[in-house]
């Protein structure tokens, strides 16, 4: 447990003598507390071994390269969704900026990135950038089964809680105080993630926080060798509410740049976001939230913004 913010430590690492073969006990005790996890702080940090520490090294060394680039080559990547291609700095995130990649564990995604940003080429970034998103997702699959597992659920939910996390998107970030400013201070504001999952990686500047139960933001000590492990709205609404989006911001202090690899997972635009039968029970978990697709949830999220309470608004009953 992450003294700080009594966020749970998951050890996946074979190196620490766990084994998560499917069906094991292994495999069940930690999907168990995968499970106890989301139930009580919608996250985990989680250690493991599958992205090794000079891979971690060599994707921060090359995100520095690649926010150093001019801004005019930076502002060439665009994208037709939300939060995709270069994003500078901006009034709602001040003092950052990220590029959204769609799709990164795809071998031409990267390479057509990659061209773009440095026409003569960069195959160590391209490289990096593939394996690291590759080996994520990888991770991002396991959970997934775990909490089919950690709920007892029929195998046929697998294919199910993983169109949760059909797509997903790369998240590179810079977070950089300006000279005249080193003093603690909000670089984005205090929101839930609206996809299904979200694994956060971070160049050991910390800056991420978490909202309590009780009201308190607290720091979140994300593993140099690991991640924070985040759910998301659409698991949220999937779990019938036993999983809690928690709400976070980053806030940083200092002069020292902090970088940062996400790896959000969502829905197809037309998925259908549906609770299971098995998690409904009119005793204790009654049903929460009524059917929609992805796409609608999203439109809606358009109109209002991150406001707190905004899935219930859309989708409670």
């Amino acid at each position: 447990m992450d003294i700080e913010s009594g966020i749970p430590i998951l050890d996946f690492r074979k190196s620490s003598g766990v084994t998560l073969e499917e069906g094991s006990e292994g495999w069940k005790e930690m999907s168990k507390k995968v499970r106890e996890a989301f139930e009580s702080h919608g996250a985990f940090l989680l250690r493991c071994d599958e992205i090794p520490n000079d891979l971690q090294k060599k994707m921060f060394t090359y995100m520095k390269s690649l926010f150093e680039l001019p801004e005019e080559t930076k502002l060439k990547f665009t994208g037709s969704r939300l939060a995709r291609g270069y994003l500078g700095k901006s009034p709602s995130i001040p003092h950052s900026q990220s590029f959204g990649v769609e799709d990164a564990f795809k071998p031409n995604t990267t390479q057509n990135f990659t061209n773009l940003m440095w026409p003569e080429g960069n195959p160590t970034f391209n490289e990096t950038l593939f394996s690291f998103t590759s080996k994520a997702r990888e991770l991002n699959s396991l959970i997934l089964k775990m909490i089919v597992e950690g709920f007892g659920l029929p195998e046929k939910y697998t294919l199910e809680v993983e169109e949760l996390s059909s797509d997903t998107d790369s998240r590179l970030t810079r977070y950089q105080l300006p000279e005249e400013n080193k003093d603690s201070t909000v670089t984005f504001v205090p929101h839930t993630d609206k996809g299904s999952l979200t694994l956060i990686c971070e160049n050991e500047i910390q800056g991420l926080q978490v909202l309590q139960k009780s009201g308190n933001w607290v720091n979140v000590n994300v593993p140099s060798n690991g991640f924070i492990v985040i759910v998301g709205d659409m698991l949220q609404t999937w779990s019938n509410g036993r999983f809690k989006a928690p709400m976070h911001r980053v806030v940083l202090k200092g002069d020292k740049e902090r970088f940062v690899f996400v790896l959000f997972s969502v829905p197809k635009e037309d998925t259908l976001i549906k609770v299971p039968s098995e998690l409904v029970d009119e005793e204790d978990h009654p049903l929460r939230y009524k059917p929609f697709k992805y796409e609608e949830f999203m439109n809606f999220i358009k109109e209002v913004g991150t406001k707190e309470g905004a899935l219930e608004e859309f989708a409670g009953l």
